[in-house]
């Protein structure tokens, strides 16, 4: 398997997109907007008018896109993949969904003898270019054997988790623990810095215990200094919390933190945040504690 298509190249589809290339298969790219095909086009990656085009010269179609929406769209309107069929066709969805969305869009490709397999990731752009997500793979078993070496080629860890909709089960999780980590960061360093306290310090005795994370050690020093290396904004997590506390209420269950932390990160958006690293949300709490 060597010629891959890509829909959709924001941050993380347009690094899996160039680090697959630089790992010699044969890149197919399509994004709505032109402008954002122009490196990978520099580099030899064939640019496709359609999402049907795509599908048509590729062997694994991912798609990267905003929300199941989206994933719909590029999927079955218009000069959508499904208009691209041929025998050996199989896509997967790397974007963060509902689950239950994610089984729909399963069935409606096997009206169309396509099996989807359902590959979200852990990790950002700058984690993609280098080939070492964590990817949670759910779907036809037998079609995530022949994406395999794909798989093993964009995350250092894949792991297959079953039936259609279940990687996204746990992507929504991982998303949960990364909300909750930013938000708890934010306000640890927002008391010790209004009782007097180097934020600093903080970390350090932090990172010297167990609890202590990857958030903690890295991306929580540049939170002290309002630097922000966007690599996965504010209003996208926003989007994912939204989906969490949707996919809980469709599981009829109460996950009363996230659902707070839906508002606080509304919040935020609404003070113009949106376009910065999530871990902005230090910033909202900046502004609230004038």
């Amino acid at each position: 398997m060597k010629k891959i298509g890509i829909i959709g190249l924001g941050m993380l589809g347009n690094a899996v997109a160039l680090h697959l290339l630089n790992s010699d298969f044969e890149i197919i790219a399509y994004n709505r907007t032109k402008e954002k095909t122009n490196e990978l086009r520099e580099k030899g990656a064939i640019i496709a008018s359609t999402p049907k085009e795509v599908a048509e010269k590729s062997e694994l179609v991912i798609i990267v896109v905003k929300d199941a929406d989206a994933v719909k769209q590029v999927s079955f309107e218009g000069n959508g993949i499904i208009k691209g069929i041929h025998e050996k066709l199989i896509v997967a969805d790397m974007s963060t969904i509902d689950p239950s969305e994610s089984k729909n869009i399963t069935k409606k490709f096997l009206e169309y003898n396509i099996n989807k397999l359902d590959i979200p990731v852990m990790g950002g752009p700058n984690v993609a270019i280098t080939g070492n997500l964590v990817m949670m793979a759910s779907g036809n078993k037998n079609s995530f054997e022949e994406c395999k070496i794909v798989f093993d080629t964009i995350a250092s860890k894949v792991f297959h988790l079953g039936e259609s909709g279940v990687a996204h089960s746990v992507k929504l999780a991982m998303n949960l623990q990364i909300t909750m980590l930013a938000l708890a960061l934010s306000e640890g360093i927002t008391l010790v810095k209004k009782a007097d306290v180097d934020p600093k310090i903080f970390l350090e005795i932090l990172n010297s215990t167990y609890f202590k994370t990857g958030m903690s050690e890295k991306k929580a020093y540049k939170m002290i200094d309002g630097k922000y290396n966007t690599t996965f904004t504010l209003a996208n997590l926003k989007k994912d919390i939204t989906t969490i506390t949707n996919t809980a209420k469709t599981l009829g269950i109460e996950l009363p933190m996230i659902s707070k932390a839906e508002e606080v990160y509304e919040n935020a958006i609404k003070e113009g945040l949106g376009d910065i690293d999530y871990t902005g949300i230090i910033e909202y709490l900046k502004k609230i504690n004038r």
